[in-house]
């Protein structure tokens, strides 16, 4: 694996998709050390020199593509001090850094898995879909939850990939104004490959028969830190092993 680095990057572009979550994609003036999907950065807003300590950063999750050696993407949601300084001081063609990869919430490819993310947490997954080849051997489940339609931010990609991936199958939850108690049937909002869509939080017994093997599945799970503790603890419930549910627990 490689070693991290430390690289001067420029916003290239900001995309607001509402609700202060906002997708930036990156142009790094170096190569990116190589990097797997399902590995995070940290970013950091006030310059860096390089005879002194690295200033304050947050982490996150790299959701392009390691094939791509010289841009990057990230997604986050305004939660904090920091991000909301990345809110107020972001623009397109502001320079930032970067050091890069670390992280081992990485997928295997060899056995069926369960993908479980919560808002901007599918960006530790989205490189490992991207990746997916219409004859990948394996069952790849996915359950997308966000608070409303428009902060799926990577549906596109998802369709793409349902479309032409015959073992990928994706779940969405859309969760403003719903608890889980409301929870009902599914609702046919858009018609495509990844619908219907199920209101409410995600629930791990809408789709816990859709699993050929539920105790030969890996389970990983990406999200706000509640739905992480949530999720797992009703996978242990239901049987499935703690060492086959991995937790991107970095936040």
């Amino acid at each position: 694996m490689s070693a991290s680095r430390k690289l001067r990057c420029r916003v290239q572009k900001i995309t607001n998709h509402g609700d202060g979550v906002y997708t930036l994609d990156l142009a790094s003036e170096q190569s990116l050390p190589r990097f797997k999907a399902g590995q995070f950065l940290h970013l950091a807003l006030d310059d860096y020199d390089p005879t002194a300590s690295w200033p304050d950063s947050r982490v996150f999750s790299i959701a392009s593509s390691p094939a791509k050696r010289k841009n990057l993407r990230i997604s986050y949601s305004v939660r904090g001090k920091y991000t909301t300084r990345m809110e107020e001081e972001l623009k397109e063609g502001r320079s930032l850094w970067i050091k890069m990869p670390y992280g081992e919430f990485i997928v295997r490819d060899s056995t069926d898995v369960f993908l479980l993310a919560g808002g901007t947490g599918i960006t530790a997954f989205t490189a490992f879909l991207e990746k997916l080849a219409p004859g990948h051997p394996h069952k790849v489940f996915l359950a997308y939850g966000a608070r409303n339609r428009s902060l799926l931010t990577y549906r596109n990609l998802l369709e793409e990939q349902v479309a032409k991936v015959e073992n990928l199958k994706v779940f969405c939850f859309i969760g403003q104004g719903y608890s889980r108690e409301e929870s009902g049937p599914a609702i046919q909002a858009d018609p495509g490959p990844i619908s219907p869509e199920f209101p409410g939080c995600i629930e791990i017994g809408r789709f816990w028969s859709s699993i050929d093997d539920p105790y030969r599945t890996v389970y990983y799970v990406s999200g706000p830190p509640a739905m992480n503790r949530s999720l797992s603890n009703e996978l242990l419930w239901r049987g499935v092993r703690q060492a086959d549910i991995m937790i991107d627990a970095w936040e």
